[in-house]
């Protein structure tokens, strides 16, 4: 199911990947971002860390490799990424996560 208009009318984040590969409605405060993620296509996450970080998948699937170990995440599973921890995954098209990240500023809001 998609995300209701009232969602995906949030302003979207700049991340490094086109608009037709990923769309994005964020929520952000003082204390965290919250990234409402729609994947158009099969993308690859390349490995990388940041701040904690941690997620549900609405709908799809998401092979996370997380730590070194890797795992496959369906609807109503969620997963916790450790600050610093290296992760990278493999997101088939048509997958919806929510992702909760304790930056806030993560990623910059588009203009």
């Amino acid at each position: 199911m998609p995300y209701p208009d009232f969602i995906t009318a949030f302003p979207s984040i700049d991340i490094p990947f086109p608009d037709d590969v990923v769309q994005t409605a964020v929520v952000r405060s003082d204390n965290g971002l919250v990234a409402f993620f729609t994947f158009l296509k099969d993308m690859e996450l390349p490995p990388h860390s940041h701040g904690a970080q941690w997620g549900t998948v609405v709908e799809g699937q998401i092979e996370f490799t997380i730590g070194g170990e890797t795992k496959i995440y369906r609807a109503g599973d969620s997963y916790s990424i450790p600050a610093g921890v290296e992760h990278g995954a493999l997101i088939k098209s048509g997958t919806r996560v929510i992702d909760v990240f304790e930056e806030a500023d993560r990623y910059s809001i588009k203009q």
